[in-house]
């Protein structure tokens, strides 16, 4: 990327206002110059190599890979230990270099085509690029952007690149790019950057991860910026909101820094009800947990003040390795993950894979899972695992033996029926039964739920809470299968809404269902995170809000200023809505009258 002074604005007269929206990524609102940085893309390039010159070409793609996996060892080596979050990514990073859907078919095309690294790399790009925007979940989809970012790098590395475009900033800026890799973002921690938008990226994004952990005010996903804008132009950002103001008028600036002060008050107010209880004003308590994915984010859980673990991903410790992990490295990983936040609980969710899902990793007897016509209604979850019963059965093993080491908690994706139910807890019995005769101890009293994500479950939600301990609301899915709404089809995104009345009333059918039976009832996905919907997820009486470890003390603050006879009024008035428009236009009331501090914002 180098610098840019000269864009073409799109007919808008330099200097005019202009107020663009994006996704606030990071929080944090600065006013500064910009600075817009264009990536020169190299053309990969074809070009035929004589069959004397293939050993070569092999060798030269594999000192790339080299000097990529040294770059990333070494801006790792530079960072403190407290920034646990781009560590972890960095690490990912790392291990993405040396991913054989990288290495393997890209020197595979090498040697059976007689093509270039670079082409041939190009090739390898596509064909992961496909596999993943065929992925429903749009957590995991946002993950190719990751894989880009580290062949981008090796891409540069054999195609020659430029200096450090961030090397020359001497100026307080505002940097405008088309993408910010992770890497990129690290590089940008200086006095000299006060923020950066970007076309590209999401609120899960790992460039939107370092910015929060770096402090940095970033909005992303801004349709076109850099066209819009040109270096020295002035904008003003909202990290919060996801706004980007282009020359802003000085009446907004001031609003906006007022803002800014009043925004710092309460994010230094936040700090401290990290360790404060979860309870209301009248004293009714919400367990709040964490989701993560991998052990590395266990300080992350543990700084923010999560009541344990509400959600672990097993799937991505399976899929970060080089090689599928074994029992013993799945024991082990477990082991870790329940001692260190014993007593809390620590749930672990079974794999929640096949079908759209990583199926290259996945023992599938002959089965073609990536050919399926409509794979989110196809062999994916509980019934891939029940459908390969050995790699279930060693996840159990698994489990199970590391239940001694603390309270776990073990999860069943997508359970639709009384019958799959059924043949689960069969196989769990077995598999403690071995145990027993193998003389390895277990935790006999280990808790047992499912997820209610399809409307099967949740019309047999009375029948299914018989036979389970504990109920967990997997909203991001309930809302596509109940909505049949494809969050990743463009046509049809803006149609999936969390405030959905049929939504709504599944999440409560699914409450008063549990609590029939005397089981609790956790809500985990977007919706457990967001501020504006807790408020209803809580008048409709959950038990435990599961969500991302940086989203706990902003939830637990809402949640003690908050009083149980209100939210049970609001859950009952929301109930009582026809649409989701109704439902926001009376949260966009309710709310900032009942929590001021929280809502009132410009």
């Amino acid at each position: 990327m180098t610098p840019s002074g000269n864009n073409n604005l799109n007919g808008k007269t330099a200097g005019q206002p202009t107020t663009l929206y994006g996704i606030g990524a990071s929080p944090g609102i600065t006013v500064g110059k910009i600075l817009v940085l264009r990536r020169h893309t190299r053309k990969a390039g074809w070009y035929h190599l004589a069959p004397e010159n293939i050993d070569n070409e092999v060798n030269r793609f594999m000192l790339a890979i080299d000097q990529a996996e040294q770059e990333l060892v070494h801006l790792r080596s530079h960072l403190a230990e407290d920034l646990s979050d781009a560590l972890s990514i960095i690490d990912s990073h790392v291990l993405m270099v040396r991913d054989r859907m990288i290495v393997d078919r890209t020197v595979e095309i090498i040697n059976n085509r007689n093509i270039n690294a670079e082409w041939a790399l190009a090739k390898s790009l596509g064909r992961i690029k496909k596999k993943f925007n065929d992925i429903e979940d749009p957590y995991i989809r946002e993950r190719y952007s990751d894989v880009k970012h580290v062949a981008d790098r090796v891409f540069g590395i054999l195609s020659g690149r430029e200096g450090d475009p961030f090397a020359d900033v001497d100026d307080q800026v505002i940097v405008v790019a088309y993408d910010f890799s992770p890497e990129d973002a690290l590089r940008l921690r200086s006095e000299n950057v006060l923020g950066f938008v970007a076309e590209k990226g999401g609120v899960t994004s790992h460039t939107a991860i370092v910015a929060r952990s770096l402090g940095i005010p970033a909005v992303l996903g801004v349709e076109q910026i850099t066209r819009k804008c040109a270096t020295g132009d002035t904008m003003m950002l909202d990290g919060h909101s996801g706004k980007v103001f282009l020359n802003p008028v000085p009446d907004q600036i001031l609003q906006y820094q007022e803002y800014s002060r009043q925004y710092k008050a309460f994010s230094d107010d936040i700090g401290f009800y990290i360790h404060l209880s979860s309870e209301t004003m009248d004293g009714f308590r919400v367990r709040l947990a964490a989701n993560i994915e991998t052990l590395d984010e266990l300080q992350t859980v543990q700084q923010f003040g999560a009541e344990g673990i509400g959600l672990f991903r097993s799937e991505f410790d399976y899929f970060h390795r080089q090689k599928a992990p074994d029992e013993e490295l799945f024991f082990q990983a477990y082991k870790t993950l329940i001692s260190t936040l014993a007593p809390l609980p620590v749930t672990i969710r079974t794999l929640d894979v096949g079908g759209d899902k990583f199926v290259e990793h996945l023992p599938t007897n002959g089965l073609r899972l990536d050919l399926e016509r409509n794979p989110a209604l196809g062999l994916r979850s509980i019934r891939y695992s029940l459908k390969e019963p050995d790699l279930f059965i060693m996840q159990l093993r698994a489990m199970l033996r590391a239940s001694v080491y603390g309270n776990l908690r073990i999860l069943f994706p997508m359970i639709s029926s009384l019958d799959e139910l059924e043949r689960v807890k069969q196989l769990v019995n077995s598999v403690k039964d071995q145990l027993r005769d193998e003389g390895i101890p277990l935790d006999p009293g280990v808790e047992m739920g499912i997820m209610i994500e399809v409307p099967s479950a949740v019309m047999m939600a009375d029948s299914l809470a018989q036979g389970v301990d504990y109920f967990s609301i997997g909203t991001n899915d309930m809302i596509q299968y109940s909505l049949a709404i494809d969050r990743g089809n463009e046509h049809v995104a803006h149609m999936y809404d969390p405030l959905n009345p049929a939504v709504i009333r599944m999440v409560k059918k699914t409450i008063d269902a549990g609590h029939a039976r005397g089981i609790e009832v956790s809500v985990c996905g977007e919706m457990a995170g967001d501020v504006m919907t807790v408020p209803v997820l809580l008048g409709l009486g959950a038990d435990e809000l599961s969500m991302r470890p940086s989203a706990l003390p902003f939830v637990k603050r809402l949640l003690r200023k908050s009083c149980t006879s209100k939210l049970s009024d609001l859950g009952e008035k929301i109930l009582r809505c026809e649409d989701g428009a109704e439902v926001r236009a009376y949260l966009n009331s309710y709310l900032p009258k009942n929590y001021p501090e929280e809502f009132n914002r410009p």
